[in-house]
C-alpha cells in the first residue's frame, strides 16, 4: 500500500466516525480563537510598555534635565541589550516619548 492510499483510507475512515468532522471544526474554532486572543494580549502588553517606555523617557528628561542626547544612548543600548527584539529604535524611541506625552494630556 503506498502512502497515498494509506493517508486516503485514513481519510475515508476519519470520515466514517460519528461525530469527527464537527469535533474537527469545533477544535480548530478554539485554536483559532487562542491564538487570537494571545495575539491579543501580546499587542496590549507591548503598548504598556512603549507607553511605560515613553513616560519614563518625558520623566527623566523634566525632573533631571535630560536632552535629546540621552534618547541615543538609551536606542543604542537597549538595541544592544535585546538585539533580537526589534522598536528600540531612536525613531521609535521617539515615538514613545510623543505617544506618553499625548495621553498625559
Amino acid at each position: 500500500m503506498t502512502r497515498d492510499d494509506k493517508s486516503e483510507t485514513s481519510q475515508k475512515s476519519a470520515s466514517a466516525i460519528v461525530g469527527y468532522e464537527d469535533f474537527l471544526t469545533e477544535l480548530k474554532t478554539r485554536i483559532s480563537s487562542a491564538q487570537l486572543r494571545a495575539a491579543v494580549a501580546v499587542n496590549k502588553e507591548l503598548l504598556l510598555l512603549y507607553w511605560q517606555i515613553g513616560r519614563d523617557i518625558l520623566n527623566r528628561q523634566q525632573q533631571q534635565g535630560w536632552g535629546a542626547k540621552v534618547i541615543n544612548r538609551l536606542a543604542a543600548d537597549l538595541q544592544k541589550a535585546f538585539p533580537e527584539m526589534k522598536g528600540f529604535s531612536l525613531r521609535n524611541l521617539k515615538y514613545m516619548r510623543a505617544f506618553a506625552r499625548s495621553l498625559s494630556r
